[in-house]
């Protein structure tokens, strides 16, 4: 049985150059900082995001597609012209979430990825792991909060 999940591994692996991608790669801090095992690894998964978002933006405009809301009851064509604009709304944070998967992956390109736009110091692999979008360390997020707070505040 382990040979066959270390095969099964192996077809699910992906390739960048020279670099190989094994499912079970996970970044770590005991490597250098955004080497090219890192940064395929992070391009793989935004990519990933994006085709999940695509996908699920097609069944999207599918279900939006299959036509007017044509219910008799009032309260049935209510509850429908609000699952329309649920889907809508969705569809509109999937749109702002996919142009910030590109502007991550241009920066993947541009060799900008990892680093904090505000300090430039690394932001750290568990950020990146949990957003890979992020494009500020947690220190400079929250200090950007705390200065967006402040004025919202005046």
């Amino acid at each position: 049985m382990a040979s066959s999940a270390k095969n099964s591994s192996a077809a699910n692996s992906g390739k960048k150059g020279d670099i190989v991608l094994d499912d079970d790669y996970r970044p770590s801090p005991d490597e250098e900082f955004m080497n090219e095992r890192q940064l395929a690894y992070f391009k793989r998964a935004l990519e990933q995001w994006k085709h999940d978002i695509i996908e699920e933006s097609k069944e999207t405009l599918a279900h939006l597609q299959d036509g007017p809301i044509q219910e008799a009851d009032l309260n049935d064509r209510a509850s429908s012209e609000t699952d329309w604009g649920l889907e809508l709304r969705t569809r509109d944070r999937q749109r702002k979430l996919t142009s910030k998967i590109d502007a991550a992956l241009r920066r993947i390109e541009e060799g900008e990825y990892g680093y904090c736009q505000v300090t430039g110091e690394p932001i750290s692999l568990e950020r990146l792991e949990a957003r890979p979008i992020a494009t500020m360390s947690v220190e400079a997020q929250e200090a950007h909060e705390r200065n967006e707070k402040i004025s919202r505040d005046q």
